[in-house]
């Protein structure tokens, strides 16, 4: 009779999810990147219409970049990791390779500016428009700066965006032979999204005073 080998006890289901979750490895880091990329596209798209018509559509306005916060946290986690993991010379990101050198040299500017417009902004709803000359035009010319280098690193992104989001989303991804750890990615930018909204409606009750003032040749004026 031969000898029994020793099963190997089955790992924890908790332990078992988390690394389901965070499969996934460089591919999944990239992934999760694109497609809060594009989530990214879409919210800043209804900005940029909200910016058009910003009488109309102030608190629209208000509503969506207080949503993009979360989002932006997650993508600058994402190419963070990404960054501190290929810097410190860990072999599966040593062997990615760096972005391309023009997105490498714009990737602080894009930092930096994405957190003035932010905080900037968030500053400037809390306090009222009563501090429109002090967090006003910082928030306006961070965000053209922004806009100019966010614009500049999307476009050099672009061929990357359809095939992440056909990965991720496709059929190949429904049937369960994409990348692995899509339930993770999905759930972070589902969160993500969710924190942002959140956020924004604790902060509904500071849009009133924005709601009832609006700007007359560059002057604020209060509406009746």
């Amino acid at each position: 009779m031969e000898p029994t080998q020793p099963r190997t006890p089955a790992p924890p289901l908790a332990a078992w999810s988390l690394r389901r979750l965070l499969a996934g490895g460089t591919a999944g880091n990239e992934l999760l990147t694109i497609v809060t990329g594009a989530a990214l596209i879409a919210l800043l798209a209804a900005i940029g219409v909200t910016i058009l018509r910003i009488g109309q559509l102030l608190s629209v306005h208000l509503f969506v970049g207080l949503v993009l916060v979360g989002p932006l946290v997650l993508k600058m986690a994402s190419t963070g990791y990404r960054f501190v993991r290929y810097y410190t010379g860990t072999e599966r990101y040593a062997e990615e390779g760096p972005p391309p050198t023009p997105l490498r040299l714009i990737a602080p500017i894009v930092v930096i500016s994405t957190v003035v417009v932010m905080v900037s902004g968030v500053a400037l709803l809390i306090a009222g428009p009563s501090s429109r000359s002090t967090f006003f035009p910082i928030h306006k010319l961070s965000f053209f700066v922004w806009v100019a280098f966010t614009g500049v690193h999307v476009v050099g992104h672009l061929p990357d965006l359809w095939r992440g989001l056909q990965e991720d989303y496709g059929m190949e991804a429904r049937w369960g032979e994409g990348t692995p750890g899509r339930s993770g990615r999905v759930m972070a930018l589902a969160s993500a999204i969710t924190l942002g909204v959140v956020l924004a409606v604790l902060l509904i009750p500071e849009f009133g005073p924005w709601l009832h003032a609006h700007f007359h040749h560059g002057h604020l004026v209060r509406v009746p």
